[in-house]
């Protein structure tokens, strides 16, 4: 009896310690609930609406379907038609060009036969004003220029079926630019071809993307661009040392240019670590890591959900709030989380509007 009264105070501290855990986690909860009721969050990368188009679609399967994007409190998502590289030849072009314009003719149906969830948005305010009529917003694009092939009048094509980003290449070189993952430095940065596109998309508006590009294709389109760019999934390279990350160097040139990194979520660019052990806070260091480095105004996200996004408590869309409350935990100011999960992107997307409007 005597050793069940001296333990008693202990037993009581832990239970008390425990409730008070319990307690403050669900304050963040609910604080974190309030916060995406007001802010818009923008998730600009993922590769899901090839996912959705496929003949036989399971939902389930989807990591950023708009039921799992509206559970998540995601109010805009990027929906870009991904095209492989594939060989530098007529014929190739092609055939990656009709692709692209039958994935996204299919993508715009999709979307459009489901106007009470989704419209797509055309305009930084679209999406401010769909998240008042409690719409989500869809932001097409294409990732990888390859179907432009070197035919500049394509972009315009691409642009009035709604694209409003494309990234210039991805893991190979391509016509427009040098890739990182896996260079051969055919032009050493941007082709002549490429900075016409690059200067055909900031007439019509269209954000330019360097996610998957070489350094060298960075700066020649921070040096050519007269908007500001972005890498819409990408991560920090002092972190891990993978060549799709970016350089402390690569992250400075992009925010004196005013344009934004959006973190991405897969393994393969946040961490060595076992797969098990890559959580939200592997995330969230690397969003710190960037605020530190240049300020909370130019960092994102940018999830790569259905293209290999996605980790340890964070295996869909519908977790996302959880990012919110790990960031709260972290002393994030609400003002810090509103430019973080959108007011960055829209400021870039209203950049990219002004310039071509100039």
């Amino acid at each position: 009896m005597k050793q069940i009264l001296r333990w008693a105070p202990v037993l009581l501290t832990m239970a008390l310690g425990f409730t008070v855990q319990q307690d403050d986690e669900v304050a963040l909860q609910r604080r974190a609930q309030k916060l995406h009721d007001r802010i818009i969050s923008i998730d600009s990368h993922t590769d899901t609406a090839l996912e959705l188009i496929r003949d036989s679609v399971d939902l389930d399967k989807v990591q950023a379907s708009f039921p799992r994007l509206r559970e998540g409190r995601v109010d805009c998502c990027f929906y870009p038609i991904f095209v492989d590289q594939g060989p530098l030849d007529e014929p190739s072009r092609e055939k990656a060009y009709t692709y692209a314009r039958e994935k996204m003719e299919g993508i715009r149906a999709y979307i459009q036969a489901r106007p009470r969830e989704a419209r797509i948005a055309l305009t930084a305010d679209d999406i401010v004003k769909n998240k008042k009529r409690h719409r989500l917003s869809l932001v097409m694009g294409l990732e990888n220029a390859y179907p432009v092939g070197k035919d500049l009048s394509r972009v315009q094509e691409f642009y009035d079926l709604g694209t409003r980003i494309i990234t210039l290449c991805h893991n190979y070189d391509n016509d427009v630019c040098d890739a990182s993952r896996y260079p051969k430095n055919t032009w050493g940065g941007l082709s002549p071809f490429g900075k016409e596109l690059v200067r055909e998309m900031n007439r019509l508006g269209i954000i330019v993307d360097c996610s998957h590009a070489s350094t060298a294709t960075l700066y020649d389109c921070l040096e050519l661009s007269t908007a500001p760019v972005i890498c819409s999934h990408s991560c920090v390279f002092a972190i891990k040392d993978h060549p799709r990350n970016l350089t402390d160097d690569e992250i400075r040139a992009i925010a004196a240019k005013g344009g934004v990194i959006q973190v991405t979520t897969g393994r393969w660019a946040l961490s060595w670590l076992p797969r098990a052990e890559v959580n939200v806070g592997t995330f969230c260091d690397h969003v710190e890591y960037i605020r530190n480095l240049v300020g909370v105004e130019y960092v994102g996200i940018g999830t790569d959900f259905d293209g290999g996004g996605g980790m340890s408590g964070l295996e869909d869309a519908s977790k996302m709030k959880d990012i919110t409350v790990e960031l709260l935990r972290r002393g994030w100011t609400d003002h810090e989380l509103e430019l973080f999960w959108g007011g960055n992107l829209l400021r870039v997307f209203r950049a990219v509007e002004n310039a071509a409007e100039r």
